[in-house]
């Protein structure tokens, strides 16, 4: 007999079913390519975070098989029991001298994912005395994580300076911090990094950027939107992922030496997981030298000149894409019905481009969330580009 708590479930599932809401996996038997096998037929995607195309990389492929050989499959423990190995360490010093142009005393605290890393920096760095002052389109680990938090949460609209500036002169607490991505992840627009240094400048504020797709696409050399942006502070908390640009898996805090110390003494979700497989780490060493090498230099590059075709070929007549001058080129249908059935249009042609609906987005804003790759041929893009316009005749 079905009880009353699955038949509850039953029935709100049912109505996502009825909202076009309901979210559906696909699984992929090959590695994460522009060409993928998917449900056991090829198809080119348009739809991973693997920006620079470093995820089937031959050289970050045998860094893991040989750091799996070196360290074996997993951690077997928390960092601060037995867990942390020689390639954590490793690793977390290559990250700071990485970034150590953009903040000064760095150092580095690694993370098995961006999502607890940002809860383990909202957590363990503020508390009931502290004014936490979030952008309107921050990523849901960032608003999580100050749920979470014993913090006082003022949420400012998007992008507007103005209004925060009014909010931190308002602001009585002792502690203030300013919580933004820096690359908005369904719109793929820029936070103003510059003018919220600035702020927190000036109002004794931290400002803790989640930078998850930016690290390894933006800014000359790779490292970020802090280094896009040309800013450099003691102020300046930083997070960003090894799973999407770095084609790896993980994330990692860049801060300050001493907000790191704190972290490793008080952020639960560090102190309380499991490290991450050390053949992780020991891969993701390659993929930083990558990225910051002229390989990477040459990616990028062949990167922004996808975005800029992808955007000069495309007409749309009923729907619009989001200015963006990163990978990210969202384009806004409207109803969750007519995203679907774009998106499944698309997926009958062989290109797999992901539907993004509410609650991820606004109501009426649901949107195809398209994703560049270094890893494109100008072909590939020029095939989507086709696809979609014949979508608009």
């Amino acid at each position: 007999m079905t009880t009353h708590l699955i038949t509850s479930l039953q029935q709100k599932l049912k109505q996502l079913d009825a909202r076009g809401l309901r979210r559906r996996r696909r699984t992929t038997d090959s590695p994460c390519a522009p060409q993928v096998q998917v449900d056991g037929v090829t198809k080119l995607a348009f739809c991973s975070n693997d920006y620079l195309g470093l995820a089937s990389h031959p050289l970050i492929i045998a860094a893991l098989r040989e750091g799996a050989s070196r360290y074996g499959a997993g951690s077997g423990a928390s960092h601060l029991i037995s867990g942390h190995s020689r390639a954590h360490a490793l690793l977390e010093e290559r990250l700071a001298e990485f970034m150590a142009p953009d903040i000064e005393a760095v150092r580095t605290l690694t993370f098995c994912t961006g999502y607890m890393a940002n809860l383990a920096i909202l957590s363990a760095l503020t508390d009931r005395d502290t004014d936490l002052f979030c952008e309107q389109l921050n990523h849901a680990s960032l608003i999580d994580g100050a749920r979470l938090s014993r913090a006082s949460v003022q949420v400012y609209p998007h992008g507007a300076v103005d209004q925060l500036a009014l909010m931190l002169a308002a602001s009585r607490s002792p502690g203030k911090m300013v919580v933004t991505d820096s690359v908005f992840s369904m719109d793929g627009d820029l936070a103003p990094l510059a003018e919220l240094l600035a702020l927190c400048e000036q109002h004794d504020a931290w400002l803790l950027v989640d930078d998850a797709h930016g690290f390894g696409v933006l800014g000359r050399h790779g490292r970020g939107a802090l280094e896009q942006a040309g800013i450099r502070s003691q102020r300046l908390i930083y997070m960003g992922t090894l799973g999407k640009a770095a084609g790896v898996g993980g994330a990692f805090v860049a801060a300050h030496e001493s907000v790191i110390e704190w972290l490793l003494q008080r952020a639960r979700p560090y102190i309380y997981s499991t490290a991450t497989p050390p053949a992780l780490a020991h891969a993701l060493l390659t993929s930083i030298d990558l990225i910051g090498g002229a390989e990477g230099a040459l990616r990028r590059t062949h990167l922004a000149n996808l975005i800029g075709e992808f955007r000069s070929q495309l007409q749309l007549q009923h729907w619009h894409c989001l200015l963006s001058e990163t990978p990210i080129q969202p384009v806004i249908i409207g109803s969750n019905d007519d995203t679907m059935a774009a998106a499944t249009r698309l997926y009958e042609q062989g290109l797999w481009v992901g539907a993004i609906r509410p609650p991820t987005v606004p109501v009426g804003t649901g949107r195809l969330r398209i994703t560049l790759s270094a890893a494109h041929s100008r072909a590939e893009v020029a095939q989507l580009v086709a696809a979609l316009n014949a979508l608009q005749a």
